[in-house]
């Protein structure tokens, strides 16, 4: 299996910003052009881009969805996006859908009801995300668990194209992705598994794409912060560097 990169943008007021674990009072702004953001990580030779609308996740409010899809449309031919944060409803991906976005990401709201993700995969691919402390998945923007282990929830979504999992304690930090845990998951199912959190090197990138089936990798502050480039990880993830 190939493992495919998806360099993030986490938009909040229009912006590109990154949350240190998710926190929205520990915020560093990127930049103000997502699309020219996203033009740069196609021309590095990405296949995808993942978005997160982080006002969508908070508060419901999808301001930020001229901008993604304006995202896909830029992208249309070179890259794919990956867009999660406040998808609840299918029509919520139905809106998405028209945008561009070729796959959507739910989490809390397909935590508390598994067979909405049957219902929005009928409008869009959907990839699950499931993040989690220490096995346990929470939700509602990590402030509150589920009751839910990560491999209980790995056998809920029949039709799920893909999981995303993140380690909730990584994300942000820089200190280097939980890979026992995630080659765990990836032997727990048969649904491609993404990385997310800690990955700050490129070390850490090859270590991820050792995981035996896994299906791909996010990565955000390390790009931002020039630990290294979407070029330099697509090289490495295609055995070329």
């Amino acid at each position: 299996m190939t493992v495919d990169l998806y360099p993030a943008i986490d938009l909040r007021g229009g912006r590109v910003v990154r949350l240190a674990q998710g926190d929205y009072a520990r915020e560093t702004v990127y930049g103000d052009d997502p699309v020219a953001v996203a033009r740069s990580f196609a021309d590095a030779g990405a296949p995808w881009v993942h978005i997160v609308d982080l006002d969508a996740a908070r508060t419901g409010d999808p301001m930020n969805r001229p901008i993604i899809a304006e995202v896909a449309r830029a992208l249309t031919g070179r890259a794919q996006v990956q867009t999660g944060g406040g998808v609840r409803t299918v029509a919520d991906a139905e809106e998405l859908a028209r945008a561009g976005v070729a796959r959507v990401v739910m989490g809390s709201a397909a935590v508390s009801e598994p067979s909405l993700v049957v219902d929005v995969s009928r409008v869009v691919d959907v990839a699950v995300g499931l993040d989690h402390r220490n096995g346990d998945v929470a939700t509602h923007g990590w402030t509150e668990s589920s009751g839910v282990t990560l491999s209980e929830a790995l056998g809920w979504f029949p039709t799920a194209r893909a999981f995303v999992i993140t380690d909730i304690a990584r994300d942000g930090m820089l200190n280097g992705p939980d890979i026992d845990g995630l080659e765990t998951a990836v032997r727990a199912t048969d649904v491609p598994v993404i990385a997310s959190g800690g990955v700050s090197s490129l070390d850490d990138v090859r270590a991820l794409a050792g995981i035996a089936n896994l299906g791909g990798i996010i990565t955000g502050r390390a790009v931002y912060e020039g630990r290294f480039t979407v070029k330099e990880c697509v090289d490495v993830l295609r055995g070329s560097a």
